[in-house]
């Protein structure tokens, strides 16, 4: 057995049991939850969840057609189709298409099997965190999303990370140089990727630069 598969099946089973770990969350959520903000600017729960179970339903010709429609912009389509299906389907939908999927075989373009499991991690963070649900994504699958990341991925999210450090309190990982901003390393990925947290996750100087709403109480 190569050192690749043994690396792609160990990041397969991540990607299912974070899929896992999200649906008997969002089982637990109230329906008014379900309507909140998420990190997402712009999206509830529901747009989070249709848009991570987007590749379960539909095909890739499709997608392509709805890419067209959105004149090449994937996160004009993105949003357009996140949008059209929570409206369609109910939190109860959702969390039945998720659950039937937790080993869904789809990645990224390009993406590879890490890929996919930072799509699943990304997103159940935007949940998680906008909702101050205190969950904790083991840190060894934050691990495998940043080993996975390029600079074109870091780039791709359009934060601006000039001038500080961000070193993580749980990992050995640290990004950048100048004030260095501290906080869990999946704090830390959703700074990267260009989101703003609720107070009280991230220590240093630059900490504000970073930091938007309150959670919900």
């Amino acid at each position: 057995m190569t050192n690749s598969k043994t690396t792609d099946e160990t990041v397969r089973a991540a990607v299912r049991a974070e899929r896992a770990e999200q649906a008997e969350i969002l089982a637990a959520l109230r329906p008014d939850q379900w309507d909140a903000p998420t990190l997402c600017e712009g999206w509830r729960v529901r747009e989070v969840v249709a848009h991570t179970t987007m590749p379960f339903r539909q095909s890739a010709g499709r997608m392509l057609v709805e890419l067209v429609r959105a004149r090449g912009s994937f996160n004009t389509m993105a949003d357009r189709l996140a949008r059209r299906d929570a409206g369609r389907m109910s939190a109860a939908d959702l969390l039945a298409l998720l659950r039937a999927n937790l080993a869904h075989p789809w990645t990224p373009p390009g993406g590879g099997a890490t890929g996919a499991l930072s799509h699943d991690v990304i997103h159940g963070l935007d949940i998680t965190v906008a909702l101050g649900l205190g969950r904790i994504v083991p840190p060894d699958r934050i691990a495998m999303v940043f080993a996975g990341m390029a600079p074109r991925n870091i780039a791709f999210f359009g934060a601006d990370l000039s001038g500080v450090r961000l070193r993580a309190t749980d990992l050995d990982w640290s990004l950048g140089t100048g004030s260095t901003v501290t906080g869990r390393a999946q704090d830390l990925l959703l700074v990267v990727c260009g989101r703003r947290l609720p107070p009280g996750h991230l220590d240093g100087a630059a900490a504000a630069r970073f930091t938007g709403r309150p959670a919900p109480a």
